[in-house]
């Protein structure tokens, strides 16, 4: 019989679909990386995370039915994540406020195909990489959303498509135009 690591998420899906047990399949899969998106979204305590991350895996068994088996299944839980998100805020008015603390290389992969326009500047120097993280939290929400996808959590361009519900040439605008905002604030 195969692993169930060997399983795809497509197969995981169809296995909740059968047996509702098989959920922790899922949750062993994707607690961890959820976690780590709602951490980047949020900027929650740890008790918050935890039952923002509960009720979306509750969403996730309530919905399995709804899910299509041509899309990836990755972006599906993403969706699904990024909606309770903006949900939860909403009804506990406040404002998103996203944490970036965890991985400060990823703030340079932003910038890094304009650093050979920079001139005696260090970005992995920590005052510069804390003035990323400051001038990132000061653009505007998509803005903030679609960096997070693409050089936090390592997603394609299909992916956030999926995620956000946007055309493939939105990603690419709305991406090119919050790293050129970001430019503009840190080389202004």
């Amino acid at each position: 019989m195969q692993d169930i690591k060997d399983k795809t998420d497509n197969e995981l899906a169809i296995m909740v679909r059968e047996n509702p047990e098989a959920l922790s399949y899922i949750i062993d899969r994707y607690k961890n990386k959820l976690e780590r998106y709602i951490d980047r979204r949020t900027n929650v305590n740890t008790h918050d995370r935890e039952d923002i991350l509960q009720e979306i895996f509750i969403k996730i068994y309530r919905n399995i039915n709804d899910y299509d088996n041509s899309l990836i299944f990755s972006s599906w839980i993403y969706r699904i994540t990024h909606n309770y998100i903006i949900d939860w805020y909403r009804k506990n008015k406040k404002h998103i406020c996203i944490s970036l603390d965890d991985d400060d290389l990823k703030l340079v992969h932003i910038l890094e195909d304009e650093t050979s326009k920079i001139d005696n500047q260090d970005l992995h120097n920590q005052e510069n990489l804390d003035l990323i993280k400051k001038e990132i939290k000061n653009l505007p929400e998509d803005y903030q959303e679609i960096l997070i996808l693409k050089f936090f959590e390592d997603k394609s361009y299909d992916e956030i498509s999926d995620i956000l519900k946007i055309s493939l040439s939105s990603v690419g605008v709305k991406i090119n135009r919050a790293k050129k905002l970001l430019k503009q604030k840190i080389y202004a």
